[in-house]
């Protein structure tokens, strides 16, 4: 039997980790009453500075109408509160409540546990050639244009 070479695997195998990795941090922040995304959205506001909903939509890589619903699902949850933007009426900022950053400082936690979990085992020496992979192909991927 022959065996598949590397380049044939390396993006399977980096699509599953990457599915699994989001599937356990999901069931684990699931547990913390959150989502995934709503985890994703408090982690990014986390800096304390209120942010402009079309600039986090953009920084998360999702649409805007996305967007507010993780917003609305949080608003519910009293861990972050909309503000009016003083330069136009018709935008929103996005700012922590108190309990917002308690579950911010939760959920970064969980993040560093789910880094030390999936690195276990693993050595400096391999992680620094694995991250000049993934940075190459990023590169690889921004120079094509469709990124």
């Amino acid at each position: 039997m022959t065996a598949i070479p590397a380049r044939e695997l390396l993006l399977d195998e980096l699509s599953k980790v990457s599915r699994k990795m989001r599937t356990l941090f999901d069931a684990r922040v699931r547990e913390r009453g959150l989502t995934l995304a709503r985890a994703r959205t408090l982690m990014r506001i986390s800096d304390g500075q209120a942010v402009n909903q079309k600039e986090l939509a953009e920084e998360l890589e999702i649409e805007n109408a996305t967007l507010v619903r993780l917003i609305d699902g949080l608003e519910t949850q009293g861990l972050i509160e909309r503000r009016a933007v003083d330069t136009d009426r018709r935008a929103k900022q996005v700012a922590m409540t108190t309990a917002g950053e308690a579950a911010a400082d939760l959920v970064m936690e969980m993040a560093r546990g789910l880094r030390r979990d999936l690195l276990a085992g693993i050595d400096d020496a391999d992680l620094d050639v694995t991250l000049d992979v993934l940075r190459r192909m990023a590169q690889n991927i921004e120079g094509s244009g469709t990124a």
